[in-house]
């Protein structure tokens, strides 16, 4: 996904208040001692702080309220974690509980066999969850993981910026936000920070497009049929040109990583640019990547992607995604009772405090107390549709030349009708 850091593992790069106590069971669901043993092995990419710990002190939890149950916790480094499940699954031997995003590799471990059906097992509690967060663990209406945190893509932009260049609000259209770049440019501001080198963060511009401009019907259309060669797809090539014709990015940007010191993340951080197109972890790697390691703090603010003149898509439609767990086919049978303690209400707020999660429980939002967090929720709760990043809704190839092509688009190296066709002929290959 990216050669310095990935998406994927961007919510682990925040601190933690020690001394959390943390629920892993109820008293009806304590061992009787009666169950043989079980050996829960378990992959996660939150290899540092702050999840790190409580994900330990769950397991630990619940190990002491299940006598018979040992949680083997093996955190890895997230390019580490992709490549040993990689060998893991072309052994046929997937971990029990491990790291899943859904859509297109869930859907193939699914035709694999590797992954098992808990559609009954979770029936009797997932109804507590969003119901947004299970769409891209559903496959043919089948439930084959659970999602502990989801999130949503926007643009996070400086307030004290826009002041200067005279944008009063954030735009609403697509028109209003050119307007927007106009006038930073003309008050000798960097209107937005990219992270070419990555790939991935141009293609949030051309997925959200195709969503306003078609709705939701192409991108479902596009999963059945393999087809981007469309009118909507085109239309959205061409309206991101419109913005890239503008040259709004930072100096260097095609070279730029997104977490990098010089990279897009540090330029909105250090204030050198208004604004970046990126998911709910962007103001913590703001922070993190900037000289002060503060990021902007109260200057940060944060719109949805605008509207799309005659379009069909609704604004409130978002694109997003967030982690989950899926279950290995052959896991011990505690191991989607595990998995229910994690999504339970009292750990899905704890990790909520963190800063880093925004649980998927409806009990638990009320306990996120980032201001930051708290928008991005508030947006995710009214959204009429919900769209997994393309780059993960797709297998892996089609992903991968998703993100190949849109990077040559910017580059201006491939038209938009040319990049429609080199999707739909990997997409159709598959």
């Amino acid at each position: 996904m990216t050669a310095h850091i990935s998406r994927r593992s961007l919510l682990g790069l925040a601190g933690l208040g020690a001394g959390a106590v943390l629920l892993g069971g109820c008293a009806s669901e304590e061992s009787s001692g009666s169950e043989d043993p079980q050996t829960i092995k378990w992959w996660h990419i939150q290899d540092t702080e702050p999840m790190l710990p409580v994900w330990a002190e769950m397991a630990r939890v619940y190990e002491v309220r299940h006598d018979h149950v040992t949680i083997n916790i093996e955190p890895r480094e997230n390019e580490v974690f992709k490549a040993a499940l990689v060998k893991a699954s072309k052994a046929g031997s997937p971990p029990d509980l491990f790291q899943s995003w859904g859509g297109g590799l869930l859907r193939e471990q699914v035709t694999a066999g590797l992954v098992k059906d808990i559609t009954d097992e979770a029936a009797p509690w997932v109804g507590q969850l969003l119901p947004a967060a299970l769409q891209p663990y559903t496959v043919d209406g089948r439930l084959y993981a659970v999602p502990f945190d989801l999130g949503m893509v926007g643009f996070w932009y400086n307030r004290d910026l826009f002041a200067d260049a005279g944008i009063a609000s954030p735009p609403t259209t697509w028109a209003q936000l050119l307007e927007a770049v106009d006038k930073l440019k003309s008050a000798n501001i960097v209107p937005m920070a990219l992270a070419g080198k990555d790939k991935w963060p141009a293609h949030f511009y051309w997925a959200y497009l195709a969503m306003r401009i078609g709705g939701m019907g192409p991108l479902q259309r596009a999963a059945l049929d393999g087809n981007f060669d469309t009118p909507d797809f085109v239309a959205a090539g061409e309206r991101f040109l419109e913005l890239v014709a503008m040259k709004p990015f930072q100096p260097g940007f095609r070279r730029a990583e997104y977490g990098a010191p010089d990279g897009q993340a540090a330029a909105i951080g250090n204030g050198e640019a208004a604004m970046e197109l990126m998911g709910q972890w962007a103001p913590s790697i703001q922070a993190s990547s900037s000289t002060s390691k503060r990021g902007i703090g109260s200057r940060l603010g944060f719109f949805t992607f605008p509207a799309v003149e005659g379009g069909k898509g609704e604004a409130t439609d978002v694109l997003g995604g967030g982690n989950g767990f899926a279950v290995g086919r052959g896991a011990p049978p505690r191991t989607v009772d595990f998995l229910r303690t994690l999504l339970r209400a009292e750990n899905q707020r704890r990790a909520a405090q963190t800063g880093v999660v925004l649980p998927t429980n409806l009990a638990a939002v009320g306990q996120i107390k980032d201001p930051n967090n708290q928008v991005v929720a508030a947006h995710l709760a009214v959204a009429t549709g919900f769209q997994l990043y393309l780059d993960q809704a797709f297998p892996p190839a089609v992903g991968g030349q998703i993100n190949d092509s849109v990077a040559q688009l910017v580059a201006g190296s491939k038209r938009p009708d040319q990049i429609v066709k080199d999707i739909t002929a990997v997409a159709r290959s598959q």
